[in-house]
């Protein structure tokens, strides 16, 4: 099984939204017992908070839940339980090299360099368009998928 996590600041829009998507697109395709999935932040800022509502909107515009989704903390000791950590942008990457010390293994990237891009993941919380980042979310979960199950 493999187990991936999905790292954003606070674990209320992005990294949430792309935890969602990617189950979806395994439940879509029978591949959900192929996976383990979650999500978490970098920060402490959001602990124990749901999905952002707007956050929340975009999602069941697709049909996808988040309801139970509360936000939690990157440990440090996650570093040896998961496969990958995908972040969102560079400073979700420089955050997360922080709290695990260091990427012996390169098991940290950016989303979108799944899909080749060195580009970051749209922030929602400033640019307020949902819609965009949900569309770099499924670009990028898109490519996990072909490249994990070639």
């Amino acid at each position: 099984m493999t187990k991936i996590m999905f790292v954003c600041l606070g674990n209320i829009c992005r990294s949430p939204m792309a935890e969602f998507v990617f189950k979806k697109m395994l439940a879509d395709k029978g591949l959900q017992t192929e996976f383990f999935v979650c999500s978490s932040a970098t920060s402490t800022e959001e602990i124990g908070n749901p999905v952002y509502p707007p956050a929340r909107r975009e999602l069941k515009k697709h049909s996808i839940s988040c309801e139970e989704k509360k936000a939690v903390q990157l440990k440090k000791s996650d570093y040896d339980k998961y496969d990958f950590f995908i972040c969102m942008d560079d400073s979700n990457v420089r955050n997360t090299l922080r709290i695990f010390g260091d990427d012996k293994k390169h098991k940290v990237t950016k989303l979108l360099q799944w899909a080749g891009s060195e580009k970051s993941v749209a922030d929602p919380w400033y640019t307020g368009n949902f819609e965009v980042t949900y569309n770099d979310i499924v670009t990028g979960c898109t490519a996990i998928i072909e490249k994990l199950m070639k």
